[in-house]
């Protein structure tokens, strides 16, 4: 572990190639659960190198109490940081936080991916300003895993993009393709997109040219056709494709659903002496069931569509839930998912140009 001045990410000396590159300084609980969270990281990944960006001050005495984060990591100083509730415009204009540096890294290849906690909204500005979409991606989208009653699903957009067209929507679904293979180990995940209806006629334009030009491309053995909102949580398909206006509502409205069905089942088993003992016949049950459908194990979004690996954790999670963030991004950088995403777009560029052309 060492400190570098600012100027090191520069410096033609520095040849290492970080893992990943760490905001050590977003998130709600702020370096506490970072670097906590690479301390747990730290087990999964032997050989990972971690460039922690941040304020040398507080991570030090943390590094100190985590010696397994501590063999893992360089320090980064810097003592700016973009706060929860920046506006992106502004953050934009902090030219040395611990976040912009973290993009920085990555956009000049000393590191393969960056994490953070921090602010959603700067996080993606400074993404698409810093590491760029990359080429034959119009936008980049925002990709997580969920639940379903068969196994874990993708879902994407989850609110990058608020208005798409139907080009959007399909290398949505060739990205979407791509991570379900990465992080969950599917060979040939099945696609959806999102309508109000399964029926072919209904949805509109966008929506119907996206599902013709899906059926013809390369993944049209994959494509499902049409989904509806509750197959987010039906196993029907692996991977549910949407624009981000659709996809943050369906997100935040999963999560209110369950914190309902939590403060339910508290009141439920909490009613009286008869309900308490019922909770203690069914708790084996429920432990496996608070243990599948745990936040923290879903943590860590993608942006995906950029030059290089961005992953967004949740801003008030614990270690826990930090280091599966640190596990997401590590696989995206393991199994070369933006070349993947590169060769599948090729493949689809002359058939979305084909319909182009058609439609002008």
């Amino acid at each position: 572990m060492s400190g570098q001045e600012n100027s090191g990410i520069d410096s033609p000396e520095d040849s290492q190639v970080y893992s990943l590159a760490i905001d050590g300084m977003g998130g709600d609980k702020g370096p506490e659960v970072v670097v906590a969270g690479l301390n747990i990281a730290a087990d999964r990944h032997r050989n990972m190198r971690i460039l922690l960006i941040g304020d040398e001050s507080k991570l030090l005495p943390l590094l100190a109490a985590n010696p397994k984060a501590a063999a893992i990591c360089t320090i980064l100083h810097t003592e700016q940081s973009v706060p929860m509730d920046m506006k992106p415009t502004a953050a934009l204009r902090l030219r040395q936080s611990s976040l912009r540096l973290g993009m920085d890294v990555v956009a000049n290849g000393q590191a393969k991916g960056v994490v953070s906690a921090g602010n959603s909204g700067a996080m993606l500005a400074l993404a698409k300003i810093v590491v760029k979409t990359m080429p034959g991606v119009s936008r980049p989208a925002m990709a997580a895993v969920s639940p379903t009653v068969k196994g874990d699903l993708v879902a994407l957009d989850l609110g990058a993009n608020v208005s798409c067209d139907w080009r959007n929507l399909v290398e949505f679904a060739v990205m979407g393709d791509i991570f379900a293979k990465t992080v969950l180990g599917l060979p040939a995940p099945r696609i959806g997109l999102l309508n109000v209806g399964s029926e072919d006629q209904k949805g509109d334009e966008k929506l119907r040219i996206a599902s013709e030009v899906l059926r013809e491309s390369p993944l049209a053995d994959q494509f499902a056709g049409f989904v509806e909102g509750y197959d987010f949580t039906s196993g029907k398909v692996d991977v549910v494709v949407t624009d981000g206006f659709s996809g943050n509502v369906a997100l935040k409205a999963g999560e209110g659903v369950m914190k309902m069905a939590t403060a339910l089942l508290r009141q439920v088993f909490n009613r009286n002496l008869i309900s308490r003992l019922g909770y203690l016949l069914v708790r084996p049950g429920l432990e496996r069931m608070k243990e599948w459908l745990d936040p923290r194990r879903y943590n860590g979004a993608v942006f995906v569509g950029l030059n290089g690996v961005v992953v967004k954790s949740h801003g008030g999670t614990d270690a826990e839930g930090f280091a599966c963030a640190v596990d997401v991004a590590m696989d995206m950088v393991t199994h070369n998912f933006n070349a993947s995403i590169r060769e599948r777009l090729e493949h689809m560029t002359a058939l979305m140009a084909q319909r182009q052309s058609h439609e002008s």
